[in-house]
């Protein structure tokens, strides 16, 4: 099995052009573990099982952990309002938000990115370029005097907006900077020792570069695409072992008690389907059963999915540094394994 899943790996690489590095692994074994394409065009230097990518969303779960660890430590509740929270003028928002609703993207606030409207990331950096956008209060001026989009607890509205503001209240409460605390309440206690919240224009070694590729073939990179420093609504580097250990760490207690990794793991919004939202995490059920916990991010140049399937054992990541090709990976994996 594990052999066949390598092969039909590659030829699915080969098939659409992936370019970055998938690792599987159960209890026992690695089951795949393959990279592909370059991490520098430029150069002509691989990707590799070290290689360290950019998640886009996928480190909402990170701000939502580090808001759990807040609330094991009684310095805020699910239900403390944001009013509560954070001493910022917002003009239209109604005083029942809870941290509750920004976790679960059902606080009803305007995104400064709303993908219902818009479908270029790269348009919000014309008016403001992407080089100013440093801290977490950056971003504020975006959205903080815009209408509400629905009442809180509405409806379900997939919102970066909330998750700045989360990482802005992790700040408050903890006195540290959003990236510090991570890299000090996760990162290290997860032994993602490769991981962090990397500037774009002071990138360590072993980063991969991130690729917009077009039709005609030619392509350029990333860098003038995104916000020049990541935060609570995503941008974080890790490797695929990396994520793996978070999982490994969340499921074992290791970043909560099993209290706050259950409550964070709940299925608080049926996003149609299968598809259910906790906090920070994606949750697909089948049969009511637990099928997988996962998240998923995806920017121009990022692409990416990691998930554990805790009736099989299973644990993967897929990190790409094009903007495209880790679903269809996870869809093969899926279907050659599960």
């Amino acid at each position: 099995m594990i052999s066949s899943l390598m092969t039909r790996l590659e030829q699915i690489g080969k098939e659409i052009n992936f370019s970055g590095s998938i690792l599987v692994e159960n209890k026992e074994s690695t089951l795949a573990s393959s990279s592909f394409g370059l991490a520098n065009r430029a150069d002509i230097i691989e990707n590799v099982s070290g290689t360290r990518y950019g998640i886009a969303s996928g480190c909402k779960i990170f701000t939502a952990v580090a808001i759990c660890q807040l609330v094991e430590e009684g310095k805020l509740t699910f239900d403390t309002k944001l009013t509560e929270c954070l001493d910022v003028n917002f003009t239209n928002f109604p005083e029942n938000i809870t941290i509750h609703h920004l976790l679960t993207h059902t606080s009803g606030i305007p995104d400064y990115f709303d993908e219902e409207v818009m479908d270029d990331f790269e348009e919000l950096w014309i008016a403001r370029p992407m080089y100013q956008m440093r801290n977490l209060a950056d971003f504020l001026s975006l959205f903080q005097f815009e209408k509400m989009k629905a009442n809180p607890g509405e409806r379900f509205h997939y919102n970066n907006a909330g998750y700045i503001l989360l990482g802005l209240i992790v700040e408050k409460v903890s006195n540290q900077v959003f990236t510090d605390y991570v890299q000090h309440h996760i990162f290290d206690k997860a032994k993602m020792l490769d991981s962090g919240y990397f500037a774009l224009d002071s990138l360590p070694g072993k980063v991969a570069t991130g690729y917009i590729d077009y039709e005609d073939g030619s392509w350029k990179t990333n860098i003038y695409s995104l916000p020049v420093q990541g935060g609570s609504d995503g941008g974080a580097f890790v490797t695929t072992k990396d994520m793996l250990k978070f999982w490994e760490a969340l499921f074992n207690n290791v970043l909560l008690s099993e209290s706050l990794t259950q409550q964070l793991l709940s299925p608080y919004v049926h996003e149609g389907n299968d598809d259910h939202y906790g906090y920070g995490v994606w949750i697909q059920k089948k049969h009511d059963i637990t099928f997988k916990y996962h998240v998923m991010g995806y920017d121009p140049g990022v692409s990416f999915h990691s998930a554990y399937y805790p009736n099989l054992g299973i644990t993967l990541a897929i990190c790409a540094n094009v903007s495209k090709g880790a679903y269809r990976m996870m869809n093969e994996i899926e279907d050659e394994l599960m």
